[in-house]
């Protein structure tokens, strides 16, 4: 089907309202595009309502327990009637809060396309064509036509076909939040960012945890340094890490689960969360008809400026399989508008995105990564400086974490680096602009930084890779 393209005022069709969807009609109607956006659960998508939002505030609450926890190696004292006072965790309370701010960030976000004149269809819709989405509503099904097309359509959690979540004893991400009691024994299966993540706010909240890993280390791909050190804080804190341990099955018992063990063994507990990836959105979306190309995964190809093989269909988020981060997701969102608009545009540079863990301590990083270097990708000079030696972390008693920066060999720009300890999501941000920016260390190490903080360490190991040039 053809349509002649309305430059004055373009419709633009957007399928999904996670953050590469919202995030694109905010663009798209400040630009002065009609949109449409169309979201069968609400705005936000699964970064708010079931993932990213409620998992960090489920983090946040597990976090300050732990810094409680820990008070009295700070003098902090805590006396109920002459006992010795302990936090609980309240979890009814802890997921009525979680699921309440997802619900009022969502609301939020309604609010603010609304208020750009963006049009909001609750419905599940379906392409036609590669200019019309078919949409089912409660109200019967509607057809939208567009110029542009924005698929943003996300993913949801993988199953094992013998350990289907039941909601109740063995879950999903999706479906933690609904439990009202805390785990008295909560075992994960899969040691990536999920995992790890759940099994330290878990662990935080007081929940006796094993993390079932199938690979050498925790956070497989991730920077070694920084696994070695989640690793350590989960040996002090009590979480049993089974390494090399693949999980065949996962079934309910009498009183909670049992997983069974690639080598036959069994491990028993009260509760069982399956973290073992994520499968595309895509599936009978009508992709084929409007001439979308996917992988066998199920992603749909997209390039660097989020086109799909269709040239007026764009995607972004975790459907494109690019990097699942709902900051990427939006990027990909708000490129896509601008190239269709012809705004200013940069295609996606994955070698400047900065991404977070949000375990206890938090894991950041961005850019070129040491094992870039040892495979020969780049070349670099790598410093790595312990927390240990920082004032503000000995006044926080914070005893786990490094700064690690990379610099190109020869010419001494940052092109990546590793914040693990508290923030690490806040402090990895000046490396991620002198990664972006092409600054070179010693831009970084002569600015001035406060004393004391745990930023002095950025620009103390910028000053040390000057002494390695």
């Amino acid at each position: 089907m053809t349509t002649q393209l309305d430059f004055s005022s373009p419709r633009i069709a957007i399928l999904g309202g996670g953050p590469g969807g919202y995030e694109a009609a905010m663009v798209a109607a400040s630009l002065g595009a009609r949109v449409t956006i169309i979201e069968r659960a609400g705005l936000g998508g699964s970064a708010v309502l079931t993932d990213v939002v409620p998992s960090k505030t489920l983090i946040a609450t597990a976090d300050l327990m732990t810094r409680v926890g820990e008070a009295d190696e700070l003098g902090v004292k805590f006396d109920v009637d002459g006992g010795v006072f302990k936090p609980r965790a309240d979890l009814g309370h802890i997921n009525d809060r979680v699921l309440d701010l997802a619900r009022e960030q969502s609301d939020d976000i309604r609010v603010g396309l609304e208020h750009l004149g963006v049009e909001i269809m609750i419905g599940s819709g379906k392409l036609v064509d590669n200019n019309t989405i078919e949409v089912l509503t409660s109200e019967g099904t509607k057809t939208v036509e567009a110029d542009a097309i924005l698929l943003a359509v996300g993913a949801h959690p993988r199953e094992l076909p013998t350990a289907k979540p039941d909601g109740d004893r063995i879950l999903n991400w999706a479906q933690i939040y609904n439990l009202e009691e805390l785990p008295e024994e909560l075992i994960v299966v899969g040691s990536g960012v999920t995992g790890a993540e759940f099994a330290s706010a878990y662990n935080g909240l007081g929940s006796k945890v094993t993390l079932i890993s199938s690979r050498d280390q925790v956070l497989p791909g991730e920077d070694t340094d920084a696994a070695k050190v989640l690793e350590g804080v989960f040996a002090r804190r009590g979480v049993r890490v089974l390494s090399r341990s693949r999980a065949e099955a996962v079934e309910r018992t009498d009183d909670g689960v049992k997983v069974t063990l690639g080598d036959g063994s069994v491990v028993t507990g009260s509760h069982c969360l399956v973290c073992v990836g994520s499968i595309p959105n895509t599936a009978g979306l009508g992709l084929e008809e409007a001439g979308v190309a996917v992988t066998e995964s199920g992603h749909i190809k997209v390039d660097g400026v989020s086109r799909t093989t269709a040239s007026n269909i764009y995607a972004a988020g975790d459907c494109t399989g690019v990097f699942a981060l709902a900051s990427v997701a939006a990027m990909q969102g708000r490129i896509a508008i601008a190239h269709f608009l012809g705004d200013a545009v940069k295609p996606l540079k994955l070698n400047q995105v900065a991404s977070n863990i949000f375990t206890s301590p938090e894991i950041a990083s961005v850019g070129v990564s040491e094992h870039d270097l040892e495979s020969g990708k780049y070349q670099g000079d790598v410093v790595m400086l312990s927390l240990l030696s920082n004032a503000r972390a000995k006044m926080r008693n914070t005893k786990d974490g490094f700064v690690k920066i990379i610099a190109r060999k020869g010419s001494g720009t940052v092109i990546g680096g590793v914040v693990v300890g508290p923030n690490a999501s806040e402090l990895i941000f000046p490396i991620s602009v002198a990664v972006t920016q092409k600054l070179h260390v010693d831009d970084v190490a002569s600015t001035f930084t406060v004393y004391p903080s745990l930023t002095g360490s950025i620009s103390e190991a910028a000053r040390r890779l000057h002494v390695h040039m």
